[in-house]
């Protein structure tokens, strides 16, 4: 065809007043082959090209084609275009604007890339914020702030050009020794779908595409190691597993999806239909665009060995549903397009999937007549540049983070008073390193880059507890590195903690990439030990009598290994981002009043991995094991600097006490329980109301405990409120022995509780009727409201 013959239809699918199915269907029909493949691909232009690059196996690829012979088709995505090197925010964006115009001059039809980038811990690019981690976000229990930090993250990426995020991670958490435990939002699906579901929102209502990962079955794997495969059966898969991507598929938008690297009982993600196509689009009804994890196409050929050649790889994940190869072109490429000519692939299936592609394209505007590769950033930069840090974003992350500092243990020492001497020790007292994730630029990319400023100011402990605390001497001695295992400077910190009359300890991870770092991806741990000479640090402080307050900052929760009743005080916050010093600080201080409640269980002994709360009566502590796998903190458990208490737990507006009938409820009906929390202390804080579920008797094994419900009770010294959660039968529901998920009739437990451990308010309930089999159409959430003594909401 040439140019002059497709005017009429280029006006036809170009015209943003027809349905975007029917500009679509035009478009691809005028379409070759090549046109077609050269959607479902992206190309990796800024590449590390260092010694170590961004992930192993980039270099087991060959090198990408040259740049126009690359895009002379067309091109689906541009992948991280700001995330691959240090690059200020308005020079990326004139580049990426120049980069459109080329790729929509280079084909025929004038169609641009979509760009993409990571955004899991804020955008990561340079000089942009650095927000807290995600089990930071599940610490928090604060749905809506999590939304609003999304909406700020995408405002940012849409400004400089960036239509999709790769974020959030909806893997609940199952072995913390996996090094993407920083990157999971906790050990429960519930809080982990409702947490993911308000990033969604707050991204998508930006304009740019969340992209849910990594579906699914990764977080799983054998030992947490990396890729290792997941063995896990379908119930686990269907009970723990998807249900956050149901949440945040149904409740948050999404409109993309990436598969996961590993393989589930022998089948990995990436080529299972059943999973991409049957379930995702033919039960749930996804209309998005699956993309591909990095190389996770080759991979079917080079690491699981399903395939013998690219074409092959190339065959199995279009047909199982996989739309785009990320991140550079290879598979979908050449391969691809062979196997198709030769028959081995019909053609259906780039059809399927390029209609998917064009389509989001479309709704993002990238096929009207007025798109402009120099709208947004590239203008703003012409302007004078791109500010990606400004104070409304590093006020939000400064609240995110004093939300999600976690008070363990304390017994009076906190908050800090003001005056005499405080010692501060440890590798991350006096190390922006130790706020940063590894999907942090200044971990993930910076560290290639000796010299480079880290770009946003990020204050650590020791600055800011001086600052907190102008008043007092505060002095510093590092101790031991992170996980070098020297121990020579422990004397002189002994030495400082001897003299003070408190020692804080700052210690915990160094995130980093594939071995660079104690925590992150492909950072996997053999136990739960804290890394290097860090105990011995803590052992040797703690001998010199004076009172100790433990300062984890990491990516994952650590047994503390014995030194839990050598300490006075223990504080868990998980990489908190670049306002992470002054909220830890103001922890200290007693400027923030800690209402940060652990997202996973903190681990009482270094072994007895995998263990989660979320198991059946067998899997915690009996009779017939010697390990006790019993966590030293549970799950949601926290403290706070006042006290409250719980009264008056209720069921449909009456009080049920200890010897009142179970209520009867229908296998299809709902409930009101609520309680009334209190204030009691002198000073105000935030209360964590929890819910849970028990079914004490059901057709197989179910978790002695699950989260059903959350609130956040914000409560002046003598305040009350009355806490509200509305509990449909759905939220009983499991799936039964032949795999179908059903509400059955009888008796079940609902604890209104401040942990996964505590005993709380118990409220009893009985369903009443047939059993039901519930499809994804059930209800998943529970609603909840609080309100003051007279009934308004608060």
């Amino acid at each position: 065809m040439t140019r002059a013959s497709d005017s009429t239809a280029l006006d036809v699918w170009r015209d943003p007043a027809l349905p975007t199915d029917d500009r679509v269907d035009h478009l691809l029909g005028r379409m070759t082959l090549e046109e077609k493949a050269a959607q479902l691909r992206g190309l990796w232009v800024g590449a590390d090209d260092s010694d170590t690059g961004v992930a192993p196996h980039q270099h087991d690829m060959e090198e990408p084609p040259a740049w126009r012979e690359a895009i002379a088709d067309g091109l689906g995505q541009l992948t991280r275009p700001f995330g691959t090197a240090p690059v200020d925010p308005a020079v990326g964006a004139r580049s990426l604007a120049r980069s459109q115009r080329e790729v929509a001059a280079a084909n025929r039809f004038g169609i641009p890339a979509q760009v993409h980038e990571e955004c899991l811990a804020g955008f990561t690019t340079w000089k942009a914020t650095v927000y807290p981690v995600p089990p930071a976000w599940g610490a928090a229990f604060d749905p809506d702030l999590v939304e609003r930090m999304a909406a700020q993250i995408g405002t940012g990426m849409r400004r400089v050009g960036v239509h999709q995020g790769l974020a959030p991670v909806l893997d609940v958490a199952r072995d913390l020794r996996w090094g993407r435990i920083e990157e999971t939002i906790g050990e429960d699906p519930y809080l982990v779908g409702t947490i993911a579901g308000a990033y969604v929102r707050g991204l998508e209502s930006s304009g740019v595409v969340a992209t849910l990962k990594h579906f699914v079955g990764y977080s799983a794997s054998r030992a947490g190691r990396n890729l290792a495969p997941a063995p896990v059966g379908p119930r686990e898969v269907a009970d723990v597993l998807l249900p956050p991507f149901e949440m945040a598929l149904r409740h948050g938008g999404a409109r993309s999806v990436m598969h996961s690297y590993t393989d589930n009982d022998g089948l990995p993600a990436a080529s299972d239909p059943g999973l991409l196509t049957g379930l995702l689009r033919g039960t749930w009804g996804f209309e998005g665009t699956v993309v591909a994890d990095y190389f996770g196409v080759t991979f079917l050929r080079t690491l699981h060995r399903v395939a013998g050649s690219d074409g092959e790889a190339a065959a199995l994940a279009l047909a199982a549903g996989v739309d785009v190869e990320l991140p550079t072109l290879r598979c979908y490429a050449d391969p691809l397009v062979e196997a198709v000519r030769s028959g081995e692939v019909p053609e259906s299936l780039v059809d399927r999937a390029a209609r998917r592609v064009l389509r989001q394209k479309c709704e993002l505007g990238l096929l009207d007549p007025d798109w402009d590769p120099e709208a947004g950033g590239a203008g703003a930069a012409a302007e004078g540049g791109v500010d990606l840090d400004p104070a409304p974003q590093r006020d939000l992350a400064r609240r995110l983070a004093e939300e999600s500092v976690v008070l363990l243990a304390n017994d009076g020492v906190l908050p800090l008073s003001t005056g005499g001497t405080i010692a501060v020790v440890g590798p991350n007292a006096d190390t922006a390193e130790a706020m940063l994730g590894c999907y942090s630029f200044p971990s993930h990319v910076g560290v290639a880059h000796p010299g480079l400023p880290l770009g946003v100011e990020i204050p650590t402990v020791l600055e800011s507890l001086r600052a907190e605390l102008p008043e007092t001497d505060i002095v510093y001695a590092r101790g031991c590195g992170v996980d070098d295992g020297d121990t020579s400077g422990i004397t002189e910190a002994v030495a400082i903690a001897r003299g003070a009359r408190v020692c804080v300890v700052a210690l915990g991870d160094r995130a980093g990439l594939f071995g660079r770092g104690t925590s992150g991806e492909g950072c996997d741990a053999a136990d739960l030990r804290l890394p290097g000479a860090q105990r011995d640090l803590v052992a040797a402080v703690a001998a010199t009598g004076t009172p100790v307050v433990l300062v984890q900052l990491g990516g994952r929760p650590y047994a503390l290994d014995g030194l839990s009743d050598r300490v006075a005080a223990i504080v868990q916050a998980f990489f908190p981002g670049e306002e992470g010093g002054p909220a830890v600080a103001g922890v200290l201080s007693g400027r923030v009043n800690p209402s940060g409640r652990m997202p996973f269980g903190l681990p009482r002994d270094p072994g007895g991995q995998p263990s989660t709360y979320l198991g059946p009566p067998l899997a915690g502590p009996s009779e017939v094991s010697s390990v006790d796998p019993t966590p030293l903190f549970a799950f949601g458990h926290g403290m706070s600097y006042t006290d409250f208490s719980w009264s008056r737990p209720e069921v449909d507006g009456a009080v049920q006490g200890p010897d009142d009938p179970a209520r009867e409820v229908a296998t299809d009906g709902e409930i009101r329980v609520a309680c009334t929390v209190r204030n009691d202390g002198p000073v105000a804080g935030t209360e964590v109301v929890q819910l849970y579920l028990s079914d004490p008797v059901a057709s197989v094994t179910r978790p002695v405990r699950r989260l059903i419900g959350y609130a956040r009770v914000d409560l002046e010294p003598g305040d009350e409120r009355r806490v509200e959660f509305t509990v449909h039968a759905d939220l009983a529901a499991y799936t039964g022995p032949d795999l179908r998920r059903i509400v059955d009739p009888g008796d079940l437990e609902l604890r209104l509780a401040a942990s996964s451990a505590d005993p709380g308010l118990l409220v009893r309930i009985t369903l009443r009727g047939p059993v039901r089999q519930v499809g994804h159409t059930r209800r998943l959430l529970t609603q909840s409201r609080v309100v003051r003594p007279d009934g308004h909401r608060s």
